[in-house]
């Protein structure tokens, strides 16, 4: 798989460090109580199709990158620098 960092351009998938469904970004306000927080915390999905992933350039840049891809055909979607990317 080729990820195209925002900062450096494509790059085969090595490069990166996998860090998970880019929950981080969607995370609950710290009020938002506890069944909220267990939900973010503990429930994931694994959905065939599309997915939204955080990825960290450890061998390049170092930038954190949101990477959209679909699980089925492992194709890449859409890459853009997780500051960027929003909630």
């Amino acid at each position: 798989m080729r990820i195209t960092c925002p900062l450096c351009g494509e790059r085969d998938r090595r490069e990166f460090y996998y860090k998970g469904a880019a929950l981080a970004l969607d995370r609950p306000e710290p009020d938002a109580g506890a069944e909220a927080w267990d939900e973010h915390v503990f429930l994931r999905d694994n959905p065939a199709g599309e997915t939204r992933d955080l990825w960290y350039h450890a061998d390049g840049c170092g930038a954190w990158i949101v990477v959209t891809r679909d699980t089925v055909s492992h194709a890449v979607l859409e890459t853009r620098l997780a500051g960027e990317a929003g909630a």
